[in-house]
């Protein structure tokens, strides 16, 4: 079994120079203080508000986003490209409300979809289901509430718009992913990626749901969604990740008396999570997968399936992915190997971005090891290359 060394800092931030690892360095040092999280993420809009929006593009912004636009990214998609480590644009604006930023949502990922179908160091598209329809509105279909007929007209629309995103993902030969959100709109979305796997998938994997692994009923689902594309002869895409949502999932559970549908330890989401790169891997002829995960345990157990299974280690049905600025020891050190990596580049303006960067902050200070793991990472390379000058 092939063992990877994800200690290896030289590989990992080969791609960086010592200003900017010095730099990552501080930004996760504060990121470490969880009250100054939390306060940054009540000050951050005032300061972007009040004009001062460069503090956030130097900080946050820098070691998160590849720019405000797709174009600005280019710099950093082919930097990562250097060393075989592929990207995917992500138009990261949240909390849109309006018809108009729907379909404005619509075009980007569909811009997206032309400006990357030539690039093979963009191997797929992605977007966010609630870019494109109501928030709310997905509630109410996921939970079967009656719709009246303007909410009828309006899901419509919204389903038209995915559609056409992912109509033009199969004219283009673009494999594009829709990403997973709350538990309680996440019903209406699989049924929306279930209709458009069956529609754009009988010759090839071009539509992707996403699978979040630290829901309980998750592993069953995937399981049931493999044999569905089986039935119904489609080819299945799945995007596993571990969850991005745990603390408003397990507080709304509580707030409204139903069981949380989130597992209640680490070692159970790991075990789920490991079992269902398992499943697709055993199920390989009908399915692809991208491990989208910052776990070293995980991706390990998916090289030592891909060696299990006797499948070649670029084999174009099974990628690792990890965000921009998070995790450069496991992309980096798998690419340089020879498999499948690609890194999420988030994109847009930093007032739109905002959310987005507020919940990488707090990711990194609630998961149990991100920050001390970064900073350990970031302070063994410095201390190589400082004992290599020496």
């Amino acid at each position: 079994m092939k063992k990877i060394d994800f200690k290896n800092t030289e590989v990992a931030f080969h791609y960086k120079k010592n200003a900017e690892l010095k730099q990552a360095y501080q930004l996760f040092k504060l990121l470490s203080y969880p009250s100054l999280v939390n306060l940054g993420s009540v000050v951050a809009p005032i300061i972007v508000n009040c004009g001062g929006k460069f503090l956030i593009k130097n900080t946050l912004y820098k070691q998160f986003v590849g720019g405000e636009t797709r174009e600005e990214c280019l710099n950093i998609i082919q930097t990562l490209a250097k060393y075989n480590v592929g990207s995917i644009l992500d138009y990261s604006v949240e909390g849109e409300q309006s018809e108009e930023s729907f379909d404005q949502c619509k075009k980007e990922i569909i811009d997206n979809i032309l400006f990357s179908k030539d690039k093979d160091f963009i191997p797929f598209c992605v977007f966010k289901p609630t870019g494109m329809i109501r928030f709310s509105l997905l509630e109410k279909v996921s939970a079967n509430v009656a719709l009246n007929h303007q909410e009828k007209e309006e899901w419509e629309r919204g389903k038209k718009r995915i559609f056409e995103v992912c109509q033009a993902a199969y004219d283009h030969q673009q494999p594009i992913f829709i990403d997973a959100e709350e538990s309680w709109i996440q019903k209406a979305i699989d049924d929306i990626a279930d209709e458009c796997m069956n529609t754009f998938n009988q010759q090839q994997c071009i539509v992707w749901n996403t699978y979040q692994l630290y829901r309980t009923d998750r592993l069953e689902f995937l399981a049931k969604s493999i044999q569905k594309a089986k039935d119904h002869r489609y080819y299945l895409g799945s995007k596993l990740v571990r969850g991005a949502y745990m603390e408003k999932e397990r507080e709304r559970a509580a707030k409204m008396g139903y069981p949380s549908p989130i597992h209640p330890n680490k070692q159970a989401t790991d075990k789920a999570y490991n079992e269902a790169l398992t499943l697709c891997v055993e199920n390989i002829d009908k399915v692809s997968l991208c491990a989208g995960t910052h776990n070293e345990e995980s991706s390990q157990h998916l090289v030592d399936l891909i060696d299990k299974y006797q499948l070649n280690k670029n084999d174009k049905r099974i990628y690792f992915s990890q965000l921009l600025g998070m995790s450069d020891h496991i992309s980096f050190n798998l690419a340089k190997e020879g498999y499948n990596v690609v890194k999420y580049v988030p994109y847009g303006p930093v007032k739109s971005v905002l959310p987005y960067l507020i919940r990488r902050a707090q990711e990194n200070t609630s998961v149990k090891g991100q920050t001390g793991r970064e900073l350990s990472l970031i302070t063994q390379e410095l201390n190589r290359r400082k004992q290599k000058v020496n």
